[in-house]
């Protein structure tokens, strides 16, 4: 396991304590002075589980693949926290930025009492939060445009600074030894995935010396991704470590590496049930986690916050949800959570 870095243990902190008081104000809202449920019109306590506050509608749109596991996790943990709060979740994604800020728009248009969205391309989506935030709805951002969202309106951020987590990445392949990292971007134009690779490289480089290299590959078309991975691999035997962010083209590389006869080890940013599996039977090494599913739960927890009384988190400062990393060490931890598509 790593040695602890302090902007982790920083960041893990940060956001125990807004998920603690999230908690608690749902726990509050939801109890009388004396600490009992408030009754219903027919004598009855709340929801089970949940609260007795008005019915909200709330919108989540992301910059999601379809296919792609990780923004399951995200929308599971959505869909958990509207499920507490009586709230109505309407979750849609597209990876194309125009046609995102299409589906912000129309959630505008219908009158959804929150938005919570994703920004990979400030410049697209930006200006349509700030519309959001200008009529009066509450908006949180998720998952990326951690650099961008105050600059528009937007008044609560959940996530992970992607360079820092590059370079705890960079720091780990260093002091795994790695000499040479191929660092497989899946969707090419997305900041957030150059932060991570660009992270990776800073830290590489000042802690161990190797080398990075980027390859961009088609993260829509797996059969692709493992056809280009192999080749590269192939036709460079010097490549000792795979650096992947996101599951799926990681377990592709996995298949990639074995075609090409390469010996390099595999790691990646984030998880789900399969990468869990993996890491389990030594297939990848690790995986750096920014834990989608709270990311999803605190950005909904946010906006029914926001509606109930005017919080919010964090004090408008980005709240962190990782990286930390999952390996041989800590990996049965979270393994029966990854298989209930909680982690």
């Amino acid at each position: 396991m790593q040695k602890n870095n302090p902007r982790i243990n920083t960041a893990f902190k940060r956001a125990l304590a807004v998920l603690m008081a999230l908690s608690v104000g749902a726990v509050a809202a939801c109890s009388a002075t004396g600490g009992r449920p408030r009754e219903n019109a027919n004598g009855e306590g709340g929801a089970a589980g949940g609260v007795d506050t008005p019915r909200y509608t709330v919108a989540m749109i992301s910059h999601g693949a379809p296919g792609d596991t990780f923004w399951d996790l995200v929308r599971r943990g959505a869909e958990d926290a509207a499920k507490k709060n009586n709230i109505e979740l309407r979750y849609a994604s597209s990876p194309q930025a125009p046609d995102q800020a299409n589906l912000v728009r129309n959630a505008i248009d219908s009158q959804v009492d929150g938005i919570a969205l994703t920004m990979p391309t400030a410049e697209a989506l930006g200006p349509i939060a700030r519309r959001a935030t200008e009529q009066g709805i509450p908006t949180v951002g998720l998952n990326s445009g951690m650099s961008h969202y105050q600059r528009y309106g937007v008044s609560a951020f959940f996530g992970q600074d992607e360079h820092v987590a590059g370079e705890a990445a960079g720091e780990r392949l260093a002091k795994d030894g790695a000499k040479k990292v191929l660092c497989v971007i899946h969707e090419q134009g997305n900041p957030s995935q150059e932060a991570r690779c660009g992270g990776a490289k800073k830290a590489l480089q000042a802690k161990g010396g190797g080398t990075l290299e980027t390859l961009y590959v088609n993260g829509m078309d797996m059969t692709s991704v493992t056809s280009t991975v192999q080749a590269k691999l192939a036709q460079d035997r010097s490549i000792d470590w795979v650096l992947n962010l996101v599951a799926p083209v990681a377990l592709a590389s996995v298949n990639s590496a074995r075609a090409a006869g390469s010996d390099a080890k595999i790691v990646t940013f984030d998880t789900d049930a399969e990468l869990v599996t993996a890491i389990k039977d030594g297939t990848v090494q690790w995986a750096v986690d920014q834990q989608p599913y709270l990311q999803g739960y605190l950005a909904v927890d946010a906006l029914w916050l926001a509606k109930r009384n005017g919080a919010i988190p964090g004090g408008g400062q980005p709240v962190f949800t990782g990286p930390a990393f999952v390996d041989a060490s800590n990996v049965d931890k979270i393994e029966d959570a990854a298989k209930e598509g909680l982690r």
